[in-house]
């Protein structure tokens, strides 16, 4: 008992000798400066906690290591700190509204199945002259190149195929 008691006399002599360095010590290196004096306590209390201070070289020092690593576990806090969201804050709340609902986003998404199926359903050449027009973006002279036909059958093939997308489309509506 008396090397623990003379122990604990030795951390409270240290920190009374290092108190006010260390919390200067926290306030050059942390953000919040209001948890310096926080910290500066934690330090005292983990130094509590060691069991054998005799065994301690240099305790000074290892006060500051002490310090040093609370250092680093209030930096890796704020880190995780910033990444919450209060899901109660109206800024949270104006966000989660303009989400679109799930309800439309699987019936988006079921609309782009079906539509493909339906273009499924129309003649090869009918198919490309769509996928050219909307996907690439080409003219009807480009797609009529490319097919082998005439302009004014690509014409013919991209009204036949809306027709066809219009009709079997408001069937699953």
């Amino acid at each position: 008992m008396p090397a623990q008691n003379s122990g604990k006399s030795l951390i409270k002599k240290l920190f009374a000798q290092n108190e006010g360095v260390l919390r200067s010590f926290f306030r050059r290196r942390i953000r919040a400066k209001g948890d310096a004096q926080d910290l500066t306590q934690e330090v005292y209390l983990r130094m509590l906690r060691v069991s054998e201070t005799e065994v301690l070289r240099n305790p000074e020092a290892y006060l500051y290591t002490v310090a040093r690593n609370l250092v680093k576990e209030q930096a890796v806090l704020e880190r995780q700190q910033k990444t919450w969201i209060d899901v109660e804050s109206p800024q949270v709340e104006v966000e989660l509204a303009d989400l679109p609902v799930l309800e439309e986003a699987v019936d988006a998404e079921h609309r782009q199945q079906r539509l493909g199926e339906v273009l499924g359903q129309l003649p090869a050449k009918c198919q490309a002259a769509v996928l050219m027009q909307y996907r690439e973006g080409l003219s009807y002279a480009e797609i009529a190149a490319r097919l082998g036909i005439s302009s004014n059958m690509v014409k013919k093939y991209l009204v036949q195929a809306l027709a066809h997308c219009r009709k079997r489309m408001a069937r699953m509506a």
